[in-house]
């Protein structure tokens, strides 16, 4: 195996529901992974792979709701299947990491049966209940991500819970001591098991007001009804005074073992501060060594080179300097990169992406350019979101993989839990993959480069200005190895002027450049990301 993460070259997301069905009941599973690991491996060339959640689960939020931490869910395999997955994974030199949800499990956990039984019972604490405000309802303004209040009450024992999604996840209490142990005692038991490191979600709720204060009003909402979200800053439902205690004593888990690593989905919020410095905190505070973020920018940034390359600038040498930096385009519940900005951009964000220091993440499908779903309302199985329509549901970014163009897409031998998208006659790995031009011909080129060239993995990191501000542009240096990026985000052609004579290495566009003689003063297309070496 690799020694370190730091050596990793790229990290693929993978939706297990929606990867590879092995046993025609639609969905995907564990063994569905196992037999496309030679894709990974040796067709994309990546070298660790991220599963989302595949524990026991209800599936209100498919598989974010676990209902037991250490059982496979019979939708996905067994616990067999998974250790299968794991050495097959760990023969081809790839680390495997899994999805820990800390901060809430399913309704039907036995913690939280046991937890609501009675007002006495050991695991009450294990959740956070309360009795109703002065007014007979819920304790305070507390609202949920999943829409309405963060509080159901519980005829049992007249008390109400909290719940930060859907009412089918309560919360962990986390300020109980016995709570944080089952947590840090499971994390081990899955390092034990072989799995090399940990995506950990949502943890923004891992702590919160000790005293269950309101969260106060936003005074930039201009939304008509005082239930949206965005009525409120949410400073006391979530960064609470342990928050960074507790992520501390989670990733302390990962210093008994040899090479593991914690990746933490967090989103910073503007309402409360600066986001690099919330990155910041969360990276120096914890456990650089052994813990970072993923940078959520790349999704959420404006099309504009100047804000996004301050940036990538400010979280790689300041908020990340010490921890690994870990780089995404999308993910189970963002809308597709291409179907986001279209093709063009998509590729020079891939481009982008995989030039980067530290860590790159590929969801899956992304390589080959896959779009949103189609779906009709019929059609939508997330209910997360009381919003949630044909139009809107994360289902979207989650129909399953365009092997071929075949009729299910090589995906399922019958009709699949979401609709294949029609456009996988075109869009498919097998097609793509004689084809030089394609995006997964790019996502290859550029995953060999990495591997290629170390200094695209742990070179330092200098933005650069090269005669536009059109053009965000970066230089790569490892001892005396050099790389230029440069990224033309305008629709028009861009003069620039490179630091020093450059050859070309790759282009994101699908007609390739003039394999132009060494030169300093190259016109870029629009939208093209090029890759030069000194």
């Amino acid at each position: 195996m690799h020694n370190s993460w730091r050596d990793i070259n790229t990290l693929y997301h993978i939706y297990p529901r929606s990867f590879q069905d092995t046993n025609d009941d639609g969905i995907g599973d564990l063994p569905g992974i196992t037999s496309r690991l030679d894709y990974l491996s040796l067709v994309l060339g990546v070298d660790a792979i991220w599963l989302s959640p595949f524990f026991t689960s209800p599936m209100r939020d498919f598989g974010y709701d676990v209902a037991n931490y250490r059982q496979v869910d019979s939708d996905y395999g067994t616990l067999d299947d998974f250790k299968k997955l794991l050495d097959e994974a760990h023969r081809r030199h790839m680390k495997v990491m899994i999805d820990f949800v800390p901060c809430h499990t399913s309704d039907q956990h036995a913690w939280f049966k046991e937890s609501r039984s009675s007002r006495d019972n050991p695991k009450r604490d294990y959740y956070t209940w309360r009795d109703p405000g002065p007014d007979g309802g819920a304790p305070n303004n507390w609202l949920s991500q999943s829409g309405g209040t963060s509080w159901t009450f519980d005829e049992t024992t007249g008390q109400y819970y909290l719940h930060s999604f859907l009412s089918a996840q309560p919360d962990l209490n986390w300020d109980n001591p016995s709570l944080r142990k089952e947590m840090t005692d499971t994390v081990r038991w899955w390092f034990e098991q072989g799995v090399d490191g940990m995506r950990v979600d949502a943890i923004w709720g891992i702590s919160k007001d000790p005293n269950l204060a309101d969260d106060p009003q936003n005074p930039e909402f201009h939304g008509e009804h005082p239930s949206e979200y965005g009525h409120f800053i949410h400073n006391k439902c979530k960064y609470g005074p342990n928050f960074t205690n507790y992520l501390k004593e989670l990733s302390d888990v990962c210093h008994e073992f040899e090479n593991r690593q914690m990746i933490f989905e967090f989103y910073p919020d503007d309402k409360i501060g600066d986001f690099y410095d919330q990155y910041h905190q969360v990276a120096a505070e914890v456990n650089p060594d052994v813990a970072s973020t993923f940078f959520m920018e790349l999704i959420r940034s404006p099309w504009n080179a100047d804000m996004l390359g301050n940036g990538l600038d400010r979280y790689i040498n300041y908020a990340a300097k010490d921890a690994l930096p870990v780089f995404c385009l999308g993910n189970h519940d963002q809308p597709r990169i291409v179907s986001r900005v279209g093709e063009s951009k998509a590729r020079a964000m891939a481009l982008l992406n995989l030039t980067l220091p530290g860590l790159s993440v590929i969801y899956y499908g992304d390589e080959i350019g896959m779009e949103n779903g189609e779906l009709t309302p019929s059609q939508v199985r997330d209910t997360f979101s009381p919003l949630n329509t044909s139009d809107t549901t994360r289902d979207l970014e989650r129909t399953p993989m365009q092997w071929d163009h075949s009729a299910r897409a090589s995906f399922s031998q019958v009709t699949p839990w979401l609709p294949i998208h029609k456009n996988h006659r075109a869009i498919n790995a097998m097609t793509e993959l004689s084809d030089s031009s394609s995006m997964l011909s790019l996502y290859r080129r550029l995953v060999r480069l990495r591997k290629q060239y170390p200094v695209l993995r742990i070179g330092s990191f200098t933005r650069l200005f090269v005669g536009s501000g059109y053009v965000l542009a970066f230089k790569r240096e490892l001892d005396d190895q050099r790389v230029y990026v440069v990224v033309n985000f305008a629709d028009q052609p861009q003069d620039i002027q490179l630091p020093e004579i450059c050859s070309y290495l790759v282009s994101s566009q699908t007609a390739p450049r003039e394999r132009e003689s060494r030169e300093a003063k190259p016109t870029l297309r629009p939208l093209e990301a090029v890759l030069y070496i000194a």
